[in-house]
């Protein structure tokens, strides 16, 4: 394989650094949760991609499966339907903290709230 032939690797690296940039970097936690929603699809991404076989099939067989057969393994894709569940769990739970932040403080800057607790 080249260099360029995994392209889909690179992707991957791009998006995954990119949500990770976001979730380190920025201040703001409405920002930090795209970045953390940015982060998981990159995730996802290498996952489904390592599913996928050059002339493989689904595994459904309506004949006997002989030998040399290639099927597409459905276990990454069930890891991919969780990991969403727990994806859109995390972002809401997360978003409803961001709320309760900006009512208890009237800011969702991490450093301004921070300044705040250190006042009181």
């Amino acid at each position: 394989m080249s260099f360029l032939g995994l392209y889909n690797y690179w992707v991957y690296i791009f998006v995954l650094v990119v949500g990770l940039y976001a979730v380190l970097v920025k201040g703001n936690y409405v920002k930090r949760m795209i970045g953390l929603g940015i982060f998981q699809g990159a995730v996802f991404l290498l996952y489904v991609t390592m599913d996928k076989i050059e002339g493989g099939t689904g595994p459904i067989f309506v004949k006997p499966p002989q030998p040399g057969d290639l099927f597409a393994n459905p276990l990454p894709q069930v890891l991919i339907l969780t990991a969403i569940v727990v994806g859109i769990a995390v972002t809401a739970l997360g978003l409803a903290i961001t709320i309760r932040i900006k009512e208890e403080y009237g800011t969702i800057e991490e450093a301004e709230t921070r300044e705040m607790d250190l006042k009181a």
